[in-house]
């Protein structure tokens, strides 16, 4: 059985403090992992279509967007550890930069960290979206090491 921690998704919107909530409850105190993956490099990334050419980058402006990008999801990490401490949970946090999809990325760390559980919120796309979008929730239930928690958000 997996001595780790539950690892909890963790993106900041109401539905994630939702999942916490319901983890909590469900789960107990016990030792938490609450992390919050980003997409490190996104402000060096350069839009061009068919039609539009390719814009210059001024590197000092994506290197600070990126720099407070970076600092945005520290923040969000450590209030949602925060909130899993206030719930109960003996939590940290941790945020990672994201060298694929969120879904992979949490997978990866679950086994990692050899977690117990994990916990993902659904942010309750249509079937239309989740055809395009995909969804994190469903490749988490499908690859993950152990059990997985996942909580719809309220109202869905």
């Amino acid at each position: 059985m997996p001595s780790g921690p539950v690892l909890i998704g963790y993106d900041g919107s109401p539905a994630a403090d939702h999942a916490l909530r319901e983890a909590a409850a469900l789960l107990g105190p016990r030792q938490a992992l609450v992390v919050v993956v980003w997409e490190a490099g996104a402000a060096y990334e350069i839009l061009e279509g068919p039609s539009i050419p390719a814009a210059p980058i001024d590197l000092r402006t994506a290197a600070l967007t990126d720099q407070a990008m970076h600092e945005g999801a520290q923040q969000m990490a450590h209030r949602g550890a925060r909130l899993a401490a206030e719930l109960g949970f003996e939590a940290e946090s941790l945020t990672v930069a994201d060298e694929v999809t969120v879904a992979e990325t949490l997978v990866r760390l679950a086994h990692e960290r050899d977690a117990r559980a994990m916990v993902v919120g659904a942010q309750g796309h249509s079937r239309l979206e989740k055809l395009f979008l995909g969804s994190t929730s469903r490749h988490v239930l499908e690859h993950a090491p152990c059990p997985v928690l996942v909580v719809r958000a309220p109202g869905r």
